[in-house]
């Protein structure tokens, strides 16, 4: 039989794991997501859980922050490809190459400052399934950053009428 003491001891011992047990499914998946290759950088985002993660989707974005005048639209040429981790089924995310540069060519001041800006890879939103069960793991090459946004749905539909 145990003392107050031991029960307590135990009580805090369960309460200091209960983060381990509860949130540690995607850490403890995370062991099957390889270290980044030389040259490249790995990014891990850990999500948190929701209700219904149907209704959520993860824009990823992958760019650098560079300086350029404050009018044009600039992007970088590359894409984000989903791979398979063969044994486990889960998907990393990978950029090969970042670059070049390109953008449009709307005519500015040459005496106008520049400023810094974070230009992303071109094309559209890179948007994917949010499943907190698992981290979202994300290789660049090195100098890349990644940046993510969370997307919400509304849980109300419409209906179309048939016309």
């Amino acid at each position: 039989m145990l003392t107050s003491f031991g029960k307590c001891f135990v009580g805090m011992v369960l309460v200091c794991l209960l983060p381990v047990v509860q949130g540690g499914e995607a850490e403890q998946n995370l062991k099957a997501f390889p270290p980044a290759e030389p040259g490249m950088t790995r990014h891990v985002i850990f999500l948190e859980p929701q209700p219904d993660e149907s209704l959520f989707k993860v824009e990823l974005q992958v760019g650098k922050v560079v300086k350029t005048d404050s009018r044009n639209h600039f992007f970088f040429g590359g894409s984000l490809e989903a791979k398979n981790i063969d044994g486990w089924g889960f998907t990393k995310y990978v950029v090969a190459k970042l670059g070049p540069m390109g953008g449009t060519l709307i005519g500015v001041d040459p005496n106008e400052p520049l400023v810094d800006r974070f230009v992303t890879l071109g094309g559209e939103p890179q948007l994917i399934r949010y499943n907190s069960r698992l981290p979202v793991v994300v290789y660049v090459p090195e100098g890349a950053e990644v940046r993510y946004r969370i997307w919400r749905a509304d849980d109300k539909t419409t209906i179309v009428p048939a016309k």
